[in-house]
């Protein structure tokens, strides 16, 4: 795995806008105070011709897109990238988009949500570490959360033992001036298949699985070569899910690798869909639902790690994708 160099204070941070970028009035005022807030803390700031622009959920053309990213990791004075948010449709990129380009030259990709579709196969095809859990326009609240203060202290190289966060956002607030933090109403609750303690070790991926279904089967998904590369490390899957349903994630897992090297399966959701099933499967059916012949010997070691409580992806914890992570 390659990981490529942290930052530190004097840095630049290239934003980019793959997906969509700034929608309406109270976007733009976010995303200029994160600029502030970010240089006010040592950064600099060097923003894509497209940040500001959105049409029909997109920032600019595909190409264009695509040519934005691809300048940020040819410009030597870029030290990270960043995505500036999420939105739906980042994978029309990847046709244009020089991985090889990226391999040469190799920079941290951070984003979060619709940013999957370049976080994964950077990592499971390129085999390149990326960053998940936070887009740019994360950093434009006035107040940051924890989950940014440990986002900063990763990009920074400085090791962050992430205990789950005691609250989520469970009932999303629309915002009134941008510069709203998280509407922390609602208690985080975990479970697992076997209620009991765990303690898991293994090399992690994941994200988005709206988007990784999208991706899986195809040429940009690598996740067979990363599995059998790291077998023996031990895998452990992050889903969240946004909109699919139990059964389509059923079927999703059916078109990924057999699960040898699986310890845990993380998942979490921030709307009712995954919490539904026209079958009536309940999420801790996850695990026995998955086509046997994709659990070698009926794998009785297999972990599933539940967050029970709809919303906790707005308090995601900062994640280096492709690192060998211990989970208690």
């Amino acid at each position: 795995m390659k990981f490529p160099k942290f930052i530190s204070k004097g840095s630049v941070i290239g934003v980019v806008a793959p997906s969509d970028g700034a929608d309406n009035e109270l976007k733009v005022k976010r995303f200029k105070n994160a600029c502030k807030k970010l240089e006010s803390l040592g950064y600099k700031i060097k923003l894509s011709d497209n940040v500001f622009n959105s049409f029909m959920g997109r920032s600019t053309n595909e190409k264009q897109r695509a040519k934005e990213f691809n300048e940020m990791v040819s410009d030597n004075s870029v030290d990270l990238i960043m995505c500036a948010s999420g939105g739906e449709f980042l994978l029309e990129i990847l046709p244009y988009v020089d991985f090889e380009l990226l391999e040469n030259n190799p920079k941290f990709v951070c984003g979060f949500s619709d940013p999957t579709g370049l976080l994964y196969p950077i990592t499971t095809k390129y085999d390149i570490a990326t960053i998940y859990g936070k887009n740019f326009s994360s950093f434009g609240m006035e107040e940051y959360h924890k989950s940014e203060e440990d986002f900063l202290k990763i990009i920074n190289g400085i090791d962050v033992v992430q205990d789950s966060y005691e609250k989520y956002e469970g009932t999303y607030l629309d915002k009134v001036t941008g510069l709203e933090s998280y509407n922390l109403d609602s208690d985080v609750k975990w479970m697992t298949v076997k209620d009991e303690d765990i303690f898991i070790r293994g090399r992690i991926i994941g994200g988005c699985f709206d988007i990784i279904s999208d991706l899986a089967g195809t040429k940009y998904d690598g996740i067979n070569e990363f599995n059998e590369k790291y077998k023996s490390d031990g895998i452990i899957w992050y889903f969240d899910n946004c909109e699919i349903s139990m059964e389509e994630t059923i079927r999703t897992l059916w078109k990924m690798n057999e699960l040898d090297s699986l310890t845990l399966l993380v998942i979490s959701s921030i709307t009712t869909c995954f919490f539904s099933s026209i079958f009536g499967f309940a999420m801790s059916h996850l695990l026995i639902l998955i086509p046997i012949k994709k659990v070698p010997n009926n794998r009785r070691d297999l972990e599933l790690l539940i967050c029970s409580s709809v919303g906790l992806l707005r308090l995601l914890s900062p994640t280096v994708y492709g690192t060998i992570f211990p989970t208690r």
